[in-house]
């Protein structure tokens, strides 16, 4: 039995999957990861680079405005949890 309503497909106009972040001067496979999803990533690329607003981001995405809020708020605090506990930075299709 399936629980909630089916993911939506949502529009990534750029694939990050092939890009990861460490913290300097320190191995890879010592550092715990810290995974963004693609959309995620698209949330953080439309929002924080492309300054635009969270209804055309959401627009842009194909889903809603609250659902772009969520994905947004999510990545935020992964990032900023990824930088003050020095953790890598990972971006997979989830």
């Amino acid at each position: 039995m399936q629980s909630g309503r089916k993911k939506l497909t949502r529009n990534i106009e750029k694939d990050h999957t092939k890009v990861c972040f460490k913290p300097c001067g320190v191995r890879g496979a010592s550092l715990e990861k810290m995974v963004l999803g693609i959309d995620e990533m698209e949330a953080i690329r439309l929002s924080d680079f492309e300054g635009l607003y969270q209804q055309e981001c959401a627009n842009r995405m194909g889903i809603s405005r609250t659902t772009f809020s969520r994905l947004i708020e999510s990545a935020h605090r992964k990032i900023s949890d990824a930088l003050l506990h020095n953790k890598a930075i990972s971006i997979t299709k989830v």
